[in-house]
C-alpha cells in the first residue's frame, strides 16, 4: 500500500534537488497572474468546491474583484487528482497559492517542496465509511479481508489509517483500492468493492440508495478528522509579499463572514453550487462550530494538531522525512489581516489542549 508514498517522495525529492537550497529574490511590485489551485471539485467535475472559506472565495470571485483594478489575472485550477496532483504542480513551479488537505501538504513539505503555511483553512471535517445497501457489515471488523476504496494521498488517507489503528487493525487486514469519488461509487454499486471511505461528498450517493453509512468520525477526537491549510509558493511569497497579504486579507474577511450564524443559510446555498444539495451540506455540519471550523489563526491548538498529524503520518509511514512546523508556518500575513480588518479578538485562541 505504501509504495505510492515512496514513489511520490522520491519524485519530489529529485525535483527539489534541482533547485538550490537558498535563493534570493528581489521584491517586485506585482505579478501578471496569480495561479491558485484547489483539490475541491463539485459533482460532475464542476470547478466549485464547498466546506471552507477558500472555496467560497473562489465561488464568489472575491479575488478577481480585489485585483481587477491592478490588471492582475486570477487563475483558478481545480485538480481532480487532488493533493498529489497539486504537489506535483508545486514541484514544477506551476502553482502560487493553494488550499491543500493535511496529509498531502505535509508530504509535500517533508519532500522539500518550498512552501509556506499562511492560513489554517478549515479544520475538523468528518469522514465516513459506507457499504452497499445490502451489506451485512456494521463495523470495521466486519470488513476484514474486504475491498475498501479510498483516494490515496489525500487527507482521508491519514484519517483512515489512524482510525483502523485505533480499532486494533492494520492495512494488512483489508484490501485497499485507490479510487476517486465517481469511480468508487460505480465500483460499490457494481460490487467490485465492498466499502468506501470518503468525506461528506458521499452524501448524495447515500441519498440515491447506492450506499449506507456504518461509521463516521463525528464522535472522534479532532486528530482523527481532516483539516486543510492554505499554502503559498515561497518564491512567489518572497517576490510579491504585498500581493500575498492582499490575498490573505480577502480570505480572512470571508472566513469571518461565514463563521457568523446569521450567514449560515446563505453560506450553505453558496456551497450547494458545488452540486451537493443544501440538505446534505446542512446534514454534514450538524453539531459543527462554524466559527471554530473557519478560524484561520495559528493558535496553540491548531499548531498542535498540525504537529500531531505530522507524527501520525510518520508513524504510519505515510510521510517520509520531517517538517519543522514552527518554521513552515508564516503567521505574519494572518496577523496583519486580523489587525487590518479589526478582527484581533474575533477568534478565541485555544491552548494546545483545545481549551
Amino acid at each position: 500500500m505504501f509504495k505510492w508514498s515512496k514513489v511520490l517522495f522520491a519524485g519530489l525529492l529529485s525535483t527539489a534537488t534541482l533547485v538550490p537550497a537558498v535563493q534570493s529574490f528581489a521584491v517586485e511590485a506585482k505579478p501578471t497572474v496569480i495561479r491558485l489551485a484547489s483539490p475541491l471539485v463539485g459533482s460532475g467535475s464542476r470547478p466549485v468546491g464547498y466546506g471552507n472559506f477558500y472555496s467560497t472565495t473562489q465561488t464568489l470571485g472575491l479575488l478577481e474583484k480585489e485585483f481587477q483594478k491592478d490588471g492582475i489575472k486570477v487563475q483558478w485550477n481545480n485538480f481532480k487528482g487532488a493533493g498529489p496532483a497539486i504537489n506535483e504542480s508545486y514541484a514544477n513551479g506551476l502553482v502560487d497559492i493553494t488550499w491543500l488537505g493535511d496529509l498531502p501538504a505535509l508530504i509535500g513539505k517533508a519532500s522539500r517542496l518550498d512552501t509556506k503555511l499562511i492560513l489554517a483553512g478549515g479544520t475538523h471535517d468528518n469522514t465516513y465509511l459506507v457499504v452497499a445497501p445490502g451489506s451485512s457489515a456494521k463495523s470495521w471488523a466486519d470488513l476484514k479481508g474486504k475491498r475498501i476504496g479510498f483516494f490515496r494521498g489525500t487527507s482521508v488517507h491519514l484519517a483512515l489509517n489512524q482510525i483502523i489503528k485505533k480499532h486494533g487493525l492494520t492495512e494488512k487486514d483489508f484490501r485497499f483500492v485507490n479510487v476517486d469519488g465517481p469511480v468508487g461509487y460505480s465500483a460499490l454499486a457494481s460490487g467490485d468493492i465492498d466499502a468506501i471511505w470518503s468525506s461528506s461528498y458521499i452524501f448524495p450517493v447515500v441519498d440515491r440508495g447506492i450506499a449506507k453509512i456504518i461509521y463516521s468520525t463525528k464522535n472522534e477526537p479532532d486528530l482523527y478528522k481532516t483539516s486543510g491549510y492554505v499554502l503559498v509558493n515561497s518564491k512567489f511569497e518572497q517576490k510579491y509579499p504585498e500581493v500575498v497579504q492582499r490575498v490573505v486579507n480577502v480570505l480572512v474577511k470571508q472566513a469571518a463572514w461565514e463563521s457568523k450564524p446569521a450567514n449560515k443559510d446563505a453560506l450553505f446555498k453558496l456551497w450547494a453550487k458545488s452540486g451537493i444539495s443544501y440538505s446534505n451540506i446542512n446534514k454534514a455540519h450538524i453539531g459543527v462550530d462554524l466559527k471554530r471550523h473557519s478560524a484561520p489563526i495559528f493558535d496553540a491548538y491548531n499548531v498542535s494538531l498540525i504537529k500531531q498529524k505530522l507524527k501520525a503520518g510518520q508513524d504510519l509511514k505515510l510521510i517520509r522525512g520531517n517538517v519543522d512546523v514552527d518554521k513552515w508556518i508564516e503567521p505574519k500575513y494572518v496577523n496583519n489581516a486580523l489587525k487590518t480588518l479589526n478582527l484581533q479578538n474575533y477568534w478565541k485562541p485555544l491552548n494546545a489542549n483545545g481549551q
